[in-house]
């Protein structure tokens, strides 16, 4: 482990759904203000600094100072300290993950408290969802869209398949279809493999009073829902989402001053990094999500078999069958008929998702990374109700953001440790 020790003191969100009546601020005050009551209610004026995720802010013409426009009121109404010093942070999909990198290095650096926000929203009274969908693809920007979707024109090609992002979906979907389609061809996955992460995770998510889907699906309905892309169903791809999330980092003297019903209940930071992605990777590269784990576990001193429950991000449910694969809790290759196997299951060997995952407990994108850090800590708090997963005590969260050939461009990893 590193030498300056890194506390989780206190974390919150708000529930995942459509909040179209709420505004940024008004789902960051929930999430901060349950975030400050689960600490223990510490002195704001003690946070030394915040670190605000926000990808989607543009599309509702706020265009700089992010966390200063939202946070702003907060300040006002007495909540916040005034003149807190606030960096912005964007990370697409892993941007809440890479806020909490910014609060966990000050704390690493010498801060005694520090604290990540992530929120988005993604649904709009007035607006269909297909024009927030184009507007994160970028269409009409300066940049060369050319560069960016050729490998998957030319893995299409290889697969004999199309590659044509649409309207009414996020193009993100047209990539892992292509994704999944390397991986069948490569090793015999099945897109019924592929639903058993989905099923799985759609039971979990029943119990999960954050989730914004809770109803069941077997694998057969999961399968015989409609197609959004070949070969991904509706119920294997992440819904848009609004949510807000916010986390208290802390160090060790900090942690000892508290009293002890607090000190009980935080919980250790035993490894994390971050690691961006590769151009022109394969299956078989230390793609970024493997390369911040090496440096994740080795920080921790743990390996995969050390992990009680993993929560990952399953933008779509064939994400989950190649990260269990990269976490290392099978081998390369093996991700589908382990997850048919019912291992990764809540009842399983290494259960992963209970939460939901993002295909059924909800995807706001800049929240996302500090959602699933909450789900982690209710587990290994013995907090997470119906859907407690007996025994946790080490659980990892891998987070990633944006897509890069057969990479993510950045990709987040953090193992957390209860250690009362």
């Amino acid at each position: 482990m590193g030498e300056t020790p890194v506390y989780v003191l206190g974390v919150g969100a708000t529930p995942v759904g459509r909040h179209e009546k709420c505004s940024f601020t008004d789902l960051v005050r929930e999430a901060y203000l349950n975030t400050l009551d689960d600490a223990g209610s510490p002195d704001s004026e003690s946070i030394e600094g915040v670190w605000f995720a926000s990808t989607l802010m543009d599309f509702w013409e706020q265009r700089a100072l992010r966390g200063q426009a939202v946070l702003g009121p907060l300040m006002e109404e007495g909540s916040m300290p005034v003149g807190l010093r606030i960096v912005n942070v964007d990370g697409g999909c892993a941007s809440g993950s890479v806020a909490f990198n910014g609060a966990w290095s000050a704390v690493r650096q010498g801060a005694d408290l520090a604290l990540a926000i992530g929120v988005e929203k993604m649904n709009d009274a007035d607006r269909p969802g297909g024009e927030l969908l184009r507007w994160i693809e970028g269409t009409g920007n300066m940049l060369d869209p050319g560069w960016f979707w050729r490998p998957y024109h030319a893995a299409a090609e290889q697969l004999g398949v199309s590659f044509s992002p649409g309207d009414g979906r996020s193009a993100a979907m047209d990539v892992y279809a292509i994704l999944a389609l390397t991986h069948m061809r490569r090793y015999g996955t099945t897109v019924r493999q592929i639903a058993h992460a989905a099923a799985k995770n759609h039971c979990n998510a029943v119990g999960n009073p954050r989730a914004q889907y809770r109803f069941p699906m077997t694998v057969d309905e999961v399968l015989e829902d409609r197609l959004v892309v070949p070969p991904l169903t509706r119920a294997m791809c992440a819904p848009r989402g609004d949510a807000g999330g916010a986390i208290l980092v802390c160090s060790e003297r900090y942690l000892a001053r508290q009293p002890a019903d607090v000190r009980e209940r935080a919980l250790l930071v035993r490894g994390h990094d971050v690691a961006g992605g590769r151009l022109h990777a394969t299956w078989e590269n230390d793609r970024a999500p493997v390369r911040a784990l090496s440096t994740t576990y080795r920080m921790a001193d743990l390996g995969p078999g050390d992990l009680d429950i993993v929560e990952l991000h399953d933008a779509s449910s064939f994400a989950e069958i190649h990260l269990i694969e990269d976490i290392g809790l099978c081998a390369r290759g093996d991700g589908g008929p382990f997850t048919a196997s019912g291992a990764t299951a809540r009842d399983g060997r290494t259960p992963v998702n209970p939460s939901g995952g993002l295909v059924s407990r909800g995807h706001p994108i800049a929240a996302t990374g500090i959602l699933m850090l909450h789900e982690l800590a209710l587990q290994l708090r013995g907090e997470a109700g119906e859907i407690q997963v007996d025994g946790a005590r080490i659980g990892l969260v891998e987070n990633g953001g944006g897509i890069l050939d057969l990479d993510a461009a950045v990709c987040s990893t953090t193992i957390l440790q209860r250690v009362s």
